[in-house]
């Protein structure tokens, strides 16, 4: 059983105009609105994979109509659309496009068994084209500047945060200053190496990186063959005492933990604050497993580094989007 978190209560200034926010995750796509009254009209839908590669913009456009009839404001009063999304990046005459390993079949081929040929998806683009003000960043990013705003990592200039997830990514900040790269792809850690694994293949086609190793959807590819067909299932057999389960997430952890010692290494951190759908639903579990990875390696740099839960909860991502566009 988990403990209750306590999210804090985030809305905008008396008489603000509306802004609309989303996220955009390997798996859904999430849509609200935020003004005075809060954050509001939340709509989900899975991320759009078939059809052409404008098909994830125009479900985007789609579902801030309806979020915006969902709260009662109109799609033409949108001050500005905070779009906190999946990477990497591509740029293309100065505006983002996707290529992201768990959307673009076309990046790692029908081996990775998505139903399309996509090398990127549009994005900023077709979102200009009906919105006056569009800021698009990767999910990390805007995740990060949440937990700085309101979350766990308030009063730290030298953090990160990070998502177990679908995808594994990272928002970095040194200095007090937001790492973004030159496509705006820092902190896409989950595709790099921390093992020698030749089986693990990842959406973005390379084999045995962090994400190929330890995301969400790869459980079932790497597991089902011992009757763990998805995260939840693994999890259950654990707590169960299943040995087999439990020496699966030990590596799965080994795996995450030193990723997380990597850029505490690199980027000498304060703190890291965790969040995504595998951490958050098993963070009692997971929480300790990671930070011992951590504690005791190399004290000059990991002393004092606080690993903890994201301080916005299971709601990061709707705050995230909302970071962009807020003052």
């Amino acid at each position: 059983m988990q403990q209750a978190s306590s999210v804090p209560v985030v809305q905008l200034p008396p008489g603000a105009a509306p802004v609309a926010c989303v996220d955009i995750g390997g798996t859904k796509v999430a849509v609200c609105v935020a003004d005075e009254h809060g954050v509001r009209g939340k709509v989900a839908e899975p991320t759009a994979k078939e059809g052409d590669h404008g098909a994830l913009a125009a479900q985007i456009i789609r579902l801030v109509g309806q979020s915006c009839a969902s709260a009662g404001v109109a799609v033409a009063d949108i001050a500005a659309v905070g779009v906190a999304s999946c990477g990497p990046f591509v740029m293309r005459d100065g505006l983002v496009e996707l290529a992201a390993p768990n959307i673009c079949g076309g990046l790692a081929g029908k081996a990775r068994g998505l139903p399309n040929d996509w090398t990127t998806a549009l994005l900023e683009a077709p979102l200009r084209a009906v919105f006056p003000n569009v800021r698009v960043e990767n999910d990390g990013v805007g995740a990060l500047e949440a937990e700085r705003r309101w979350g766990a990592l308030q009063g730290f200039d030298n953090c990160a945060y990070v998502t177990w997830s679908t995808g594994i990514g990272m928002g970095l900040c040194v200095d007090g200053r937001i790492l973004r790269g030159k496509n705006g792809n820092a902190g896409h850690v989950g595709h790099t190496f921390v093992s020698d694994n030749d089986d693990a293949l990842c959406g973005c086609g390379n084999v045995g990186d962090v994400e190929g190793l330890v995301a969400g959807n790869a459980i079932p590819r790497r597991y089902a063959a011992q009757g763990y067909t998805d995260s939840a299932m693994l999890f259950v057999a654990a707590h169960a005492g299943d040995a087999g389960a439990v020496a699966i997430i030990d590596d799965l952890c080994r795996v995450m933990g030193r990723t997380l010692y990597n850029m505490i290494a690199t980027l000498d951190l304060q703190a890291i604050s965790i969040g995504g759908s595998v951490f958050w639903h098993h963070r009692d579990y997971l929480l300790p497993k990671l930070r011992a990875q951590v504690a005791g390696k190399l004290g000059a740099l990991t002393d004092g580094v606080q690993i903890v839960p994201a301080g916005l909860g299971d709601r990061v991502g709707d705050f995230a989007a909302l970071a962009l566009v807020v003052a």
